[in-house]
């Protein structure tokens, strides 16, 4: 189930970036890089929904993976800005979109009052 989260995670936080770069291009170059961040964060969290309504996760865990895909697509968006200059680093940086999300989901286990015994 993990890394069918992970995926999903990591297709709709670049998903969301690249369409909203698209939606961008077309009011300048500055809007471009605008329009894939603020796609991206909220693509990241909707994609969480998703894996909540397709029962890949707790209903509970929502938040916090929701959360931690969007923590995790903002730092993928400062590594792709940094790694501009090479191909392989704005693509594998959307891996943390992933993580973060995974991230999220087990430190909201952690702390949820209603799982400790």
């Amino acid at each position: 189930m993990n890394m069918r989260v992970f995926l999903l995670l990591v297709i709709g936080g670049g998903s969301g970036a690249l369409l909203g770069s698209i939606i961008g291009a077309a009011f300048g170059s500055r809007v471009l890089f605008v329009g894939g961040v603020l796609g991206g964060l909220i693509a990241s969290p909707c994609a969480a929904v998703v894996a909540g309504r397709l029962q890949w996760i707790d209903g509970a865990d929502v938040t916090g993976t929701a959360v931690g895909a969007a923590v995790g697509f903002l730092a993928a968006a400062a590594v792709a800005v940094n790694t501009l200059s090479t191909p392989w680093g704005p693509v594998l940086s959307t891996l943390l979109v992933g993580a973060g999300g995974l991230t999220g989901r087990q430190l909201q286990a952690r702390l949820s009052p209603r799982r400790r015994s």
